[in-house]
């Protein structure tokens, strides 16, 4: 079964999970601007019962959560601040700081799993903030807070376990993924988590960094 463009747009924006340009969208459906702006407006249509709803600027559109789901929002965002962080918030976390701030494709690449629903996380709960990449305005950049070390425990970054050397696999991880990137333009495949793109291990649980009073448990698996 074929899905119709508004259906396959839905799909799109609801797997990047954060504002997409208008001109990657079309390049990535491989359709003319006319059609597009044709789909949203179909699918803004097709929306307007349901709980999502589309947002759109000149440039960008992002699918999010329908304004009159905010008080039931609300309460489960309040319900997921009362858990301690899980396994993926904490890798995720481990290599924002490691790399002083990263996109969130250089996160899925390290990670090999998509890390929206981690990103949400440590965002809901003011531990990372999300501004513009400068080498790419298209691109959202996350960098830590200082709630993030309060919230470990230390004082500066370079308090974290091991961390010239773990900082360092990850800038070199980064060199590897750009030269990928510009021949190819993989996708990061579904492999277990923590492993780079390259197969080099990023050991950051062996070196210990684990948030006070966190087992590591939790309900995210992405």
């Amino acid at each position: 079964m074929t899905l119709s463009l508004p259906s396959t747009l839905e799909a799109v924006l609801f797997a990047h999970g954060e504002p997409m340009g208008k001109k990657q969208l079309a390049d990535v459906l491989g359709i003319p601007a006319d059609m597009l702006a044709a789909g949203l407006r179909e699918l803004a249509r097709t929306l307007e019962s349901r709980g999502l709803a589309l947002v759109e600027t000149d440039t960008q559109v992002e699918l999010r959560t329908h304004a009159d789901a905010t008080a039931v929002l609300k309460k489960l965002r309040e319900s997921e601040l009362s858990r301690d962080l899980g396994k993926a918030s904490l890798e995720t976390l481990a290599i924002i700081l490691y790399q002083n701030g990263a996109t969130r494709s250089d996160i899925d690449w390290v990670r090999g799993v998509n890390s929206t629903a981690a990103l949400r996380s440590l965002l809901m709960r003011g531990l990372i903030e999300r501004g513009e990449d400068v080498t790419d305005r298209r691109r959202a950049r996350y960098t830590p807070t200082v709630d993030a070390l309060a919230h470990l425990g230390i004082g500066s970054k370079e308090e974290l376990p091991r961390y010239a050397e773990l900082a360092g696999a990850l800038a070199k991880e980064r060199v590897v993924q750009g030269a990928v990137k510009a021949e190819t333009e993989p996708e990061p495949p579904a492999e277990i988590e923590g492993a780079s793109q390259s197969g080099t291990a990023i050991p950051m649980y062996d070196a210990g960094y684990v948030a006070p009073g966190a087992d590591g448990t939790g309900t995210e698996t992405t």
